[in-house]
């Protein structure tokens, strides 16, 4: 029997039509949310990723700005513009769009945004206030990768989950919003020798490495969930995930297709943060 797909794009216009309410609650009361949004060059998909941004703001009734530099910005200058983004009231959240050239160091353009302000939840302070389980900003992959698996219906409470992948903005934080969830979790990466000991036993697998078929159906406990992050090309060069979809949907409970799972998701967790900061504020 074929799992049940997760519908991304579903869940993700259910929640952006109460983040649109919750706005329209702020922008009645004089607060309207307001996301900036930094472009530095001229990278395609960077460009694509921001104008989806900009989309979501505006259809969610939010104000927002889109300030797009060349390439040679100095580092210096978006530190300074980041700044003055900082003391703009109408600003509830800033992004600034990653990459970034070789000249500008991200972490020091990442600590430079306001902590009341880092709707991506990818600053150091961030980090520690979900680490150590105080209220912040998630940030948005994984947060829209809870809301997934919470749409199941599957109390995460006593379960085994494994993150596959440990990078710093989806693996470390997927599995601290997993333990928060009362789950069991380990986290494999490319130092794990047989990743299928692992995998078999899990009845949640988050699979965020950004490689094709990671993940085969051998691999996948029988009723597992599967939640794929990756985004990949695959030889048509058909867009595609980290997860084997055809093989492993045979035998998992749930899964997420590629495209249409989790990355619409992406985009509506930073709209519910930009919300969220805006009713703090």
């Amino acid at each position: 029997m074929s799992a049940q797909l997760i519908d991304g794009i579903a869940l993700s216009q259910k929640l952006r039509a109460e983040i649109a309410a919750r706005a329209a609650v702020l922008t009645a009361q004089g607060k309207q949310p307001g996301l900036a949004v930094i472009l530095v060059g001229d990278d395609p998909a960077s460009h694509v990723y921001v104008r989806n941004k900009v989309k979501g703001c505006e259809d969610a009734g939010f104000y927002s700005l889109k300030e797009q530099y060349p390439a040679d910005l100095s580092e210096a200058a978006l530190l300074e513009r980041i700044a003055a983004l900082n003391a703009d009231p109408k600003i509830h959240g800033i992004l600034v769009q990653m990459p970034l050239p070789k000249h500008i160091n991200p972490h020091k353009v990442i600590e430079a945004i306001s902590t009341t302000k880092d709707v991506d939840g990818y600053s150091v302070l961030s980090a520690g206030e979900l680490m150590t389980g105080l209220e912040g900003f998630r940030p948005c992959t994984p947060y829209g990768c809870m809301k997934l698996i919470e749409s199941t219906g599957v109390d995460l409470k006593g379960k085994h989950a494994v993150v596959i992948g440990r990078s710093n903005t989806v693996g470390k934080p997927m599995g601290l919003l997993l333990l928060q969830a009362n789950a069991t979790v380990t986290i494999c990466h490319s130092g794990t020798p047989d990743l299928g000991v692992f995998t078999r036993q899990a009845d949640v697998v988050v699979a965020a490495v950004g490689r094709r078929n990671v993940l085969t159906a051998d691999m996948v406990k029988p009723g597992a969930i599967v939640i794929d992050v990756g985004m990949n090309r695959n030889d048509e060069g058909k867009l595609c995930g980290d997860v084997d979809f055809a093989g492993v949907r045979e035998v998992a409970s749930h899964i997420t297709p590629v495209p249409g799972g989790v990355g619409p998701m992406t985009i509506t967790m930073l709209l519910m943060n930009t919300v969220e900061a805006a009713e703090r504020a």
